[in-house]
């Protein structure tokens, strides 16, 4: 890759890390901040599938408007609300305020995270831009595997607020990076960004029956690792009654399996399609779903039986989202951020439910992550099947 592509994907991947920080950074310090909210660590794992349900609201709305006014208005005035929001989440001292906030910040997150995609296919395309955004992955991915790190160092020097000051603080840093050396890479004559022509542009998504198929994949394939992200305060804390500072290294493991997953996408794009890689990294999600609820069923869940599997779940997400991001984009290329906010969207809806499904059972079992896990891998290899015909993009 040349190296405005690199610089591109530094610049977008670190753009693009504000999401997995603002969801990871704190899950080491959950219990400390079920405390002082006045809650169950179950009912605060929520304040997770808040922040995704309002991180997919802001996609949907601003990604259309950044078709219309350019890539940086938007991205920088989501940083301004992202950034207000963090810190308003240090003063909260109640479970609903910290939903409350929760949900601003994740808007202004949706704001700013929705253009990624859009920038990357306004100077890429094809494999090319699968390879793009694979690099730009691999870099990304890198912040799931640094934000509990940091969270558990930060909750030891102070308490649960102080993360969401770092975040605050990444937030502007971001607005100074963003603002002074990514360019403007809206092409002219965007879409116009009015309410009839927005719903036309969402329902010509919904109408392409190869795009949902690459919508589906994406959504139910982040559904499920979004229930594993859930439940792993529980899970390793609780459970398996690991403590705060090896949470994040048992975590991280799954982050290793990412990158690898990652780079060897790049090399079997070199005589592979995207849609092949996709199909190949949903049929190794669906494996090891199986093998988790085999384990949970038979008795034999333990550290040393899930843990891997759960990296296999994991780390072919390294294979899904380029190529069925990358897909979808290629077929709408004149509104790719509004193409983009609906895939988003829904993606992080549906790790909004699994959320949901995941801490609504207040019970001392892996089952709900497990069963939402299979089922969510189960969606994600039938719409990629049935609705992604081979095509132009086999």
């Amino acid at each position: 890759m040349t190296l405005s592509a690199r610089r591109l994907a530094l610049l977008v991947a670190a753009n693009t890390a504000l999401a997995p920080f603002a969801i990871d950074a704190y899950l080491p310090a959950m219990a400390a901040l079920a405390d002082d909210v006045g809650a169950s660590i179950h009912h605060t794992e929520l304040s997770l599938s808040t922040f995704l349900a309002g991180f997919a609201l802001g996609q949907l709305v601003f990604g259309p408007i950044s078709d219309r006014v350019g890539r940086k208005p938007v991205l920088l005035g989501g940083l301004v609300v992202f950034l207000l929001a963090s810190l308003a989440i240090t003063t909260v001292g109640s479970l609903g305020e910290l939903l409350a906030w929760r949900f601003v910040q994740a808007l202004g997150g949706g704001a700013t995270v929705v253009n990624s995609a859009a920038i990357v296919r306004d100077c890429f395309k094809g494999s090319e831009a699968a390879k793009v955004m694979s690099t730009m992955a691999i870099i990304m991915l890198m912040a799931p595997l640094v934000a509990p790190v940091v969270g558990s160092g930060l909750l030891y020097l102070a308490d649960w607020w102080l993360i969401f000051v770092f975040l605050a603080a990444y937030a502007g840093f971001l607005m100074w990076l963003l603002g002074t050396k990514l360019p403007e890479t809206r092409p002219p004559g965007g879409s116009a960004a009015t309410l009839v022509t927005v719903l036309a542009n969402y329902l010509s998504v919904l109408r392409d029956r190869n795009a949902m198929g690459f919508i589906a994949a994406a959504s139910m394939s982040f559904a499920g690792l979004f229930a594993f992200v859930t439940a792993s305060p529980f899970l390793y804390l609780e459970h398996f009654g690991l403590t705060p500072s090896l949470y994040p290294l048992v975590f991280g493991v799954n982050v290793v399996v990412m990158v690898a997953a990652n780079r060897l996408n790049i090399r079997l794009l070199r005589w592979r399609t995207p849609l092949q890689n996709l199909r190949l990294g949903l049929g190794i999600q669906l494996t090891a779903g199986l093998g988790l609820t085999f384990m949970v069923a038979t008795g034999l869940e333990s550290l040393v039986t899930m843990v891997p599997l759960i990296m296999l779940f994991a780390g072919t997400i390294g294979l899904v989202a380029p190529n069925a991001i990358t897909s979808l984009l290629d077929r709408f290329p004149h509104m790719s951020a509004t193409a983009a906010a609906l895939q988003g969207s829904i993606q992080f809806s549906c790790g909004a439910l699994a959320g949901v499904l995941v801490g609504a059972f207040e019970i001392d079992s892996a089952w709900p992550m497990v069963g939402t896990m299979l089922g969510a891998t189960l969606l994600a290899n039938l719409g990629i099947r049935l609705l992604a015909g081979r095509g132009d993009h086999a």
